[in-house]
């Protein structure tokens, strides 16, 4: 079983040749809940939704997504389970481009997983 959202996500699928000028790092809560509240984040067989509040919910795959978030020390830290089993904790660098966000897992060391928001 593959990771959703850099641990979430089925599968990571980052852009090879985008130009480092184009991404940006999201550097604190305020900028990272300007950029998803209201937003539905979507990639293949994925749809999930970050609220202001603190919650995680909706699909991957065939299954149920919920779990907590907060941001810390610069970091998108959240708590998910996926169809009921825990995926754990994980402290995630944001990144963002052209309509994307981009989660990479183990603060910004790990898998990572990008999403279009609509």
């Amino acid at each position: 079983m593959q990771k959703l959202f850099a641990t979430i996500a089925v599968a990571a699928c980052a852009s090879a040749h985008t130009a480092a000028a184009d991404v940006a790092k999201v550097q604190d809560e305020r900028q990272f809940v300007d950029l998803v509240a209201g937003k539905t984040l979507t990639r293949p067989f994925v749809k999930l939704e970050v609220s202001k509040d603190g919650t995680i919910s909706g699909r991957g795959a065939r299954w149920d997504v919920t779990g907590k978030w907060a941001w810390r020390d610069g970091y998108f830290c959240r708590d998910l389970f996926w169809g009921g089993d825990p995926l754990g904790y994980n402290c995630q660098e944001v990144t963002v481009r052209e309509g994307l966000v981009k989660f990479t897992s183990d603060k910004g060391n790990g898998d990572s997983a990008e999403f279009r928001m609509k």
